[in-house]
């Protein structure tokens, strides 16, 4: 049976699918504590195809840019269920940090990333209100349009 949070997501059209593996020499996640660090997660898609690949200014919208960013989060509760089981377990989305595969000049990364950011607060409410850094960079693995990592504080 799903819980709240996982309720919410359904209701938002979201369905959990199993968590990415890892694609080189890293863990999907590392929990310290109350802490749990998310790795980069890309913007696969519900078939495991990049739901947008390309530089934003450079003939990605940011419209698509934002659903490959509302991608990476899913992905990243995907994650997250899998290492503790139950999103209702989440305390708080602490951070968000997003890498927007981005042209010279564009300068609209934060609003890309709203596609994340919207999401967690959707889902998890006042809980889901977290610190953030956007950083524009040249190229993305795959490229990839967008990768997010993630901390929570789960209990």
């Amino acid at each position: 049976m799903a819980g709240t949070v996982e309720s919410k997501l359904q209701g938002l059209g979201v369905a959990l699918k199993q968590a990415p593996a890892p694609v080189a020499n890293y863990v999907p996640c590392v929990r310290t504590g109350n802490l749990l660090m998310v790795s980069g997660q890309l913007c696969f898609d519900d078939d495991g195809k990049l739901a947008a690949q390309g530089q934003l200014g450079g003939g990605v919208s940011i419209e698509d840019g934002q659903k490959a960013a509302r991608a990476c989060a899913v992905n990243l509760l995907a994650q997250v269920k899998a290492a503790i089981g139950d999103l209702d377990r989440v305390v708080r989305v602490v951070r968000l940090g997003g890498f927007i595969n981005s042209a010279p000049g564009f300068l609209d990364g934060p609003k890309v990333m709203n596609g994340a950011s919207d999401l967690m607060v959707a889902a998890f409410g006042d809980k889901g209100k977290h610190a953030r850094t956007t950083v524009g960079v040249a190229a993305l693995p795959a490229n990839a349009t967008v990768e997010v990592e993630g901390l929570f504080e789960v209990s």
